[in-house]
Parts: C-alpha cells; sequence; structure tokens
C-alpha cells in the first residue's frame, strides 16, 4: 500500500482587499457546516445581509495583519507542510478548505501520482466540530468520488488529547510566561450552541447538564466543548498552573443566537476588575497563527484588556514551525494510531 499525506487548513483570502474577501466568505459562509440553515436562507443572510458590508471590514482587518509573504495562515501552513515532507517518506503537500491551494487541486495531484492507493488527510484542527473537522472530510470525500479514483482515505483523528500536541502546546507557550504572571486565558475559536447538540450521537449529553463535559459519554468523541476543555486541563498540568491561575473562553462568534460561554472579549474586560493586570492568552484552536489571533486577539482584544486597566497583555503565538510541534505531527503522519478509514 502506497501512501500520500494531504495537510488542510481552514483557509484565506487571497489578499486583503474588499472583492477577495468577497469570494472567500461567499464560499465561506455558503458551506452548510459552517452556517446549518437550508440554502435559500442561508443564501438570503449572505446576500443582503453580510456580503454588503463585512467583506470591506474584514478587508481592513487582515490588512492589519498582512506580510510580505501574503496571509500568514498560508505562509504558515505552507512552512509546516514543507518541514514535514522533507521527514516523511510519501508524497506530501497541502490546501485549504476555501481558498487556495484547493482542495480539489491538492487530491487531484495526489491521486495522479503512480501507486498510490491511499491518501492520509491530516485536517489541522485539534478538535471535532461540523464547521471545520467534517467539513473537510465531506470535501475530500467529494472530490474523490468525482475524480472516479479507487483510493482509500484515511483521516486523522482530532488529536487535542494526545500527549505529543499537548507537550508542543506547552513548549511553545513556556517562554512567553513570566514569573510575575496573574492569570492565562485559554480562548478558543467559539461555536454556535446548536451545533454541539446537531454532533452530538446521543441526541440528548451535550449542554443537557452544567457538568456534561466532565460526565463520561460517547458524545465526547464529538463533542467540540468536552475537547477543548480537556486542551486546556492538560496544558495547564503541562505548565504547572494552579486551578486559580486560567480560565477558558470562547471567541469569534458571528450573528445574534447562543454561542459557547464565556466570550471571550467579555471576559478580557472583566479580568483587570478581578484584579488581572498582566495576562498572557493562548489560542490552542489553531495550530498557525491567522486573523483570529493576530487581529481579533493581539490587536482588538490587546486593546480592550488594557483598555479597562490591565498592564501587560502577551499573546502567546500558535503552533507555527515549532520544532516539538513538527516533531509531533511527523509522528502522527508516520504512525498507525488514531487514523479513521472512508469509504470512497
Amino acid at each position: 500500500m502506497s501512501k500520500a499525506l494531504l495537510l488542510v487548513n481552514l483557509g484565506s483570502p487571497e489578499a486583503p482587499d474588499e472583492e477577495s474577501l468577497k469570494r472567500y466568505l461567499n464560499e465561506f459562509l455558503m458551506d452548510r457546516y459552517v452556517i446549518d440553515t437550508p440554502w435559500p436562507i442561508r443564501r438570503f443572510v449572505l446576500s443582503a445581509f453580510i456580503l454588503p458590508r463585512r467583506p470591506a471590514q474584514s478587508a481592513a482587518a487582515y490588512r492589519s495583519i498582512w506580510t510580505d509573504e501574503g496571509s500568514p495562515l498560508i505562509a504558515h501552513t505552507h512552512a509546516l507542510a514543507n518541514a514535514i515532507a522533507v521527514r516523511v517518506e510519501m508524497p506530501t503537500t497541502w490546501a485549504m478548505r476555501y481558498g487556495d491551494p484547493s482542495i480539489e487541486d491538492a487530491l487531484s495531484t495526489l491521486a495522479a501520482i503512480p501507486g498510490v492507493d491511499t491518501i492520509r488527510l491530516v485536517p489541522l484542527y485539534p478538535h471535532h466540530a461540523m464547521s471545520t473537522r467534517t467539513s473537510t472530510i465531506e470535501a475530500a470525500l467529494r472530490v474523490l468520488r468525482e475524480l472516479g479514483v479507487s483510493i482509500r482515505l484515511e483521516v486523522l483523528a482530532p488529536f487535542y488529547h494526545r500527549p505529543q500536541y499537548v507537550g508542543a502546546l506547552a513548549a511553545a507557550a513556556s517562554g512567553h510566561l513570566a514569573a510575575d504572571l496573574d492569570h492565562v486565558l485559554f480562548s478558543y475559536h467559539g461555536l454556535p450552541e446548536r451545533h454541539l447538540r446537531k454532533s452530538d450521537p446521543t441526541g440528548k449529553h451535550c449542554l443537557g447538564s452544567p457538568d456534561c463535559c466532565a460526565t463520561p459519554s460517547s458524545a465526547h468523541a464529538t463533542c467540540y466543548r468536552h475537547q477543548v476543555l480537556a486542551t486546556t486541563a492538560a496544558v495547564a498540568d503541562a505548565l504547572s498552573l494552579a486551578a486559580g491561575q486560567y480560565s477558558t473562553s470562547f471567541q469569534s462568534r458571528l450573528g445574534r443566537l447562543p454561542w459557547l460561554r464565556p466570550y471571550t472579549d467579555e471576559v478580557l474586560a472583566e479580568l483587570p476588575g478581578r484584579g488581572v493586570k498582566k495576562l498572557a492568552v493562548i489560542c490552542p484552536a489553531f495550530v498557525a497563527d491567522n486573523l483570529e489571533t493576530l487581529e481579533e486577539m493581539g490587536i482588538r482584544g490587546r486593546e480592550t484588556f488594557l483598555g479597562q486597566g490591565g498592564e501587560r497583555f502577551t499573546l502567546v503565538p500558535c503552533l507555527n514551525e515549532h520544532p516539538q510541534w513538527i516533531d509531533a505531527l511527523t509522528g502522527f503522519a508516520q504512525g498507525e494510531e488514531g487514523w479513521e478509514v472512508f469509504e470512497v
């Protein structure tokens, strides 16, 4: 059996301008796993309310973090893929779920390599969410079916709890945590509460009680909230943080429906009033720095915290190309543990 490896991250616009953002947001937000309403409603909301205004706002945000290499997310994912490619004994490439390079192009390239009969797909999301992991898997399956190839698809399971990932996070963060730090905030991308309930195979466990994430259940295999709380606890333990020294919150909410709480922007505004003056923020839902880490947290989050009386705000960089993360991902890619097989 000859394998090939595909790393997939979420995506980025081609350029920090309004037209690029309009194309990117249209593809992203029309995904039924992102906005899970019927197509006509999704199309109406996007065309009538989001696309007329949001591209200009998002373009300005992207311009504040754009680099000479372009999108930070694209640059970091490309560099990570290059680092992995020289260490694994299989053809390796990378793609974005939305935008370029596309999953379609990447899979077409790998499937055309003589002898390749298995593609290992690594969604670069540590935790399960239908808007990231499910969407990426479904897109890959659709492309392979359209190509009409006889390919076995192996998908890396969520790795939120694996010691190699937790160790890499702790190693990457440790050098940024000053001894006089008051608090560490673990901020994860938010999700609508509805998404958790739809991903719950039991139909009743997720958000059914205040301690649902601590109560053993088969629902935890697809429960984003349980998985991020497990990551927080594991990394805090690796960093020797006491119970009162850290907390978890959720950022990047969209719309008016209930999302996972507490909301990061509200927590940042409240912390100085609770005596937290020196804060570090870690964003473990992202393995590469992007708009949500660099602009939402690094610029707006910093302004919120300092504006309410905070004295020092430290944004811990994502894993990016940290050597221990490269080691961890290389081990995942070459190992036999944690792979789920999908029939094309």
